[in-house]
């Protein structure tokens, strides 16, 4: 498991981001709890929740995957996809002036990321 362990550890880096700038926002606009009615924080905090919602499971399922296959490549191929998903996403969603297309390509290749690690567990 030691792809997965060293994209994991980048996402988490990128997760603690998207944390601060909730953070941030939270504080510059005196928000405690919800979004305060702010568009720009709502977004953070849909951003940062749904980063938390799929990005934990997608990477267990790649590093149950990288136990079975044991394709470095392939495994390579699923984690970096999954990082360039949760990054096209978050900066899609982010933008006020949301251009879908980042969204949906985020999650198009994080679900395509999800199922392919899953078949390749049920292959293997």
């Amino acid at each position: 498991m030691e792809i997965t362990a060293c994209y994991a550890a980048v996402m988490a880096i990128f997760f603690v981001l998207l944390s601060i700038r909730v953070i941030q926002l939270r504080n510059t606009l005196k928000v405690g709890f919800g979004d305060g009615g702010d568009k720009r924080l709502k977004r953070a905090v849909r951003v940062h929740a749904n980063y938390a919602e799929y990005t934990p499971f997608a990477l267990l399922l790649i590093a149950f995957a990288e136990q079975a296959s044991g394709s470095s490549g392939w495994i390579h191929a699923l984690a970096l996809a999954l990082l360039v998903g949760r990054l096209s996403h978050a900066y899609g969603v982010s933008q006020i002036k949301e251009n879908f297309t980042f969204r949906v390509f985020g999650m198009g290749t994080t679900f395509a990321v999800l199922l392919a690690a899953a078949i390749t567990i049920l292959i293997h």
